[in-house]
């Protein structure tokens, strides 16, 4: 595919890459020389310094014959304007912007993204994906990762492996046997944040981060199988009162009533305002890097600390400082990804990373074949993708033994008709099946294929 990204910030930085990793003919146009000067550098894409609105760069970069732009530049309305001219000049196929200001993503103003008016096909706001993501951790405590799949008919979980987990030194092989009743499949193994290649002899040591699917319905026993049996979170306590904080805020007031949430927003206007717009959440104005601030907002009797500011050295800090002071858990927001090594040593339980599910949120737009959700599974690990397979893929028709699946491919669980269905030796996957499954990331495009309708079935 032929693809245009505008804005070259740490979101575009990251599509670039894994587009470009999969041999599309990507360019990408920032206004920023030493951005550009990186793309150029570091990536198998074309680089060109410009304003991405502007009919003539978007000209030079090859617009007249693209099949998407995704435009993620720092301003909403040069997002929209971008698809806008692409649309209009260009008669670009796919459109996708970033769009932040929650008043755009008012239902009431719904019609301004129509063919008719405004014309994209996708709008991503990070900020919602992200208290998304984070209302996701905090329904399962002792999980860093929690994603539904198949209208949450299974879900994937990520956990770490510690000193209390009955599986540490258990072959993979040995699980189904340990546990016949249990439709779970472990898809992922990280140690010392290098991935493995899994076998069934693989086994699980402590520290391990560990990726599994399971059914939905069987959560509890899978997680207590690892050693996790956490009570849900019943006091919550927020730093930062940004749009990701609202949100989670407001999510918290709406699904959860029976969790006690406490704001902290370091600017007096803006505390004011979330305080205007929040009903059963107490906001305070302070530094949450304050003792003083974090006695006050009783963070010895916190559950969980979500630390969501717009500066990564802050929230580290504050959730550091929050469990030093007795926070059982913390929820941390990095943008940067060269801190993730880093954080599992210093104690923080969960990473939310917005660049990583902004990537994932589009990813899932420019995948091929009959390809239903995508996430990404950290920086250059793999993706965990949900497709529905076809009666003319090599999958179908015969047992997964005798299927030739690509390098470092799991099968974690199949849906069909509504029931889920663990992957074993002897399975065989049928035309119309829901299949949940990880891939490497140089995997991706194979998987791809075999989603994709051949041209022989027509």
């Amino acid at each position: 595919m032929k693809i245009i990204i505008c804005g070259a910030g740490q979101v575009g930085f990251n599509i670039a890459r894994h587009l470009a990793m999969e041999n599309n003919d990507v360019t990408v146009i920032d206004q920023s020389p030493e951005l550009i000067r990186r793309v150029n550098d570091s990536l198998d894409a074309q680089g060109i310094v410009g304003h991405a609105s502007r009919p003539d760069v978007l000209e030079r970069a090859g617009a007249e014959d693209s099949d998407m732009i995704i435009a993620v530049t720092q301003g909403d309305e040069t997002n929209m304007v971008a698809c806008q001219v692409a649309h209009s000049l260009f008669e670009v196929p796919i459109k996708i912007a970033r769009v932040r200001h929650q008043s755009y993503l008012d239902p009431a103003w719904a019609n301004l993204f129509s063919r008719d008016h405004m014309p994209i096909d996708v709008i991503i706001s990070p900020e919602i994906e992200v208290s998304r993501a984070v209302s996701r951790r905090l329904k399962v405590p002792g999980a860093f990762e929690m994603i539904p799949l198949v209208d949450d008919k299974v879900r994937l979980l990520g956990v770490r492996c510690d000193a209390n987990c009955p599986l540490v030194d258990t072959p993979l092989k040995q699980l189904a046997q340990l546990f016949p009743d249990l439709n779970l499949v472990v898809v992922g193994l990280l140690r010392d944040n290098h991935p493995l290649k899994l076998s069934g002899n693989d086994h699980m040591l402590v520290g391990d981060d560990v990726y599994f699917v399971v059914e939905t319905s069987q959560l509890p026993r899978a997680m207590a199988a690892f050693g996790h049996e956490e009570p849900e979170a019943k006091r919550l306590l927020i730093c930062g009162g940004g749009n990701i904080a609202l949100l989670l805020a407001q999510e918290i007031e709406r699904e959860y009533p029976w969790i006690s949430a406490k704001v902290v927003e370091a600017s007096a206007d803006r505390a004011a305002v979330v305080a205007s717009i929040l009903s059963g959440t107490v906001v305070l104005h302070g530094d949450v890097l304050d003792p003083e601030i974090l006695d006050e907002a009783n963070v010895s009797m916190t559950d969980t600390v979500v630390a969501v500011t717009d500066d990564d050295e802050t929230n580290i800090l504050a959730s550091l400082l929050a469990k030093r002071h007795g926070a059982r858990r913390a929820i941390t927001l990095l943008n940067k990804g060269t801190y993730e090594p880093l954080i599992t040593t210093l104690g923080i339980d969960v990473i939310v990373s917005p660049r990583n599910i902004t990537a994932s949120t589009i990813l899932q737009h420019v995948r091929r074949g009959n390809i239903h959700a995508v996430h990404t599974l950290r920086e250059g690990f793999g993706e965990l993708i949900e497709a529905e397979a076809l009666d003319t893929s090599s999958l179908v028709g015969k047992p997964l033994k005798e299927v030739k699946l690509p390098n470092r491919v799991m099968i974690g669980a199949l849906v069909r008709g509504g029931e889920v269905v663990t992957p074993r030796g002897n399975t065989v996957i049928h035309d119309k099946d829901r299949v949940v499954l990880f891939a490497a990331a140089e995997s991706v495009r194979k998987v791809e294929k075999l989603f994709s309708v051949r041209l022989e079935y027509f």
